[in-house]
């Protein structure tokens, strides 16, 4: 697992799968479809896993197939579509302990460059702003596949896993050493416009 977030992730892994430039192009997120999620998992307390996602959130991809570093990725997630599939819990992520999505409604990841290494395997790298703040996070993605729909269109799909600190965050809630840290799993879909 490398960095962190959401920016999600489905960027562009972007590597050695597509060859051909005529997969070259801009992907917007299956929002519609509803082909994506950003999914998180973190230690309670280190006794077990709590589970939860975002469930609304959209961006898109470029795609250069013949120069995968030179593809780029944003996305914006609404923080208030946090689900952790528990009422009152939702409602104190979205508190100042946690998202304060009345102050910030929105997570953004826009990248900046994307390293390619000799197995054809990516790290894109890109600034993520939570809460107000901004920090430098890489996400180390893995293209699942591309091709032709059967509405005609053409799909591509990454899925990415990053590791973010609370605290980096401004995120003041501790829930003990076994908490501190966040993992992401980003699965999107992307149709070529």
């Amino acid at each position: 697992m490398k960095k962190v977030l959401l920016a999600s992730a489905v960027s562009i892994a972007l590597v050695g799968a597509v060859h051909a430039n005529e997969h070259s192009g801009t992907y917007a997120f299956d929002t519609k479809g509803a082909h994506q999620f950003v999914t998180f998992k973190i230690s309670h307390l280190g006794y077990s896993w709590l589970y939860g996602r975002f469930n609304d959130f959209d961006g898109e991809f470029v795609y250069d197939a013949e120069n995968p570093e030179n593809s780029t990725v944003n996305v914006t997630i609404d923080t208030a579509s946090v689900d952790s599939n528990h009422a009152e819990r939702d409602k104190h992520l979205r508190s100042e302990d946690f998202l304060y999505v009345s102050e910030f409604p929105q997570a953004t990841f826009q990248s900046k460059r994307v390293v390619v290494d000799e197995e054809g395997e990516a790290d894109i790298v890109g600034d993520f702003t939570l809460r107000g703040v901004t920090k430098e996070v890489t996400l180390d993605v893995e293209m699942l596949g591309h091709g032709e729909d059967p509405w005609g269109g053409y799909r591509m799909g990454f899925e990415a896993e990053t590791e973010l600190r609370l605290k980096d965050f401004g995120i003041p809630m501790d829930l003990g050493k076994a908490s501190e840290t966040v993992e992401i799993i980003i699965s999107v879909e992307g149709i070529r416009q």
